[in-house]
């Protein structure tokens, strides 16, 4: 099971300066050492400041990224990383993260993402992450799908 729980961290995002800002003002400071809720939190940051590259250099090239619904499978570190310069349109109008929080086990992270939009007040989702030797190699996303596509 889960036997460490990251500090939580109640942090509002939106694309670009504003989620960039908010990361930094609330975000516990860093111990020397990354465990991997660092890791993962770093990946969130960077993904607040457009920095897709360091996004995904915490990847290994094989990676696999499963899309909500778990359909939709993206294989490989590239192919990741050319669907991040698309996060903008891929998320609903006026998709905000308003807290997250990262629960760490043995050589998995799982976020706690809340959010809202335009058109969802306010609902949860998470992502599972799955670690090798320090690397990403499996990032599963778990989202009420019609809640999703009724945010468009």
């Amino acid at each position: 099971m889960y036997g460490k729980k990251a500090p939580e961290k109640r942090l509002k995002y939106t694309l670009g300066e504003p989620w960039l800002s908010m990361i930094k003002k609330t975000a516990n400071k860093r111990a020397s050492a990354m465990n991997l809720a660092n890791i993962v939190q770093q990946g969130w940051e960077a993904v607040g400041a457009g920095n897709f590259d360091a996004v995904v250099a915490d990847y290994v090239e094989g990676m696999t990224f499963i899309m909500p619904g778990q359909t939709d499978v993206l294989q490989g570190r590239q192919a990741f990383r050319s669907a991040l310069d698309n996060l903008g349109k891929i998320l609903p109008p006026g998709f905000e993260i308003t807290g997250l929080r990262q629960l760490e086990g043995e050589n998995e992270v799982v976020s706690i993402v809340e959010w809202k939009s335009a058109k969802v007040a306010g609902s949860q989702l998470s992502v599972l992450f799955k670690f090798k030797d320090g690397k990403i190699y499996e990032e599963r996303w778990f989202i009420d799908t019609e809640q999703w596509k009724s945010a468009f």
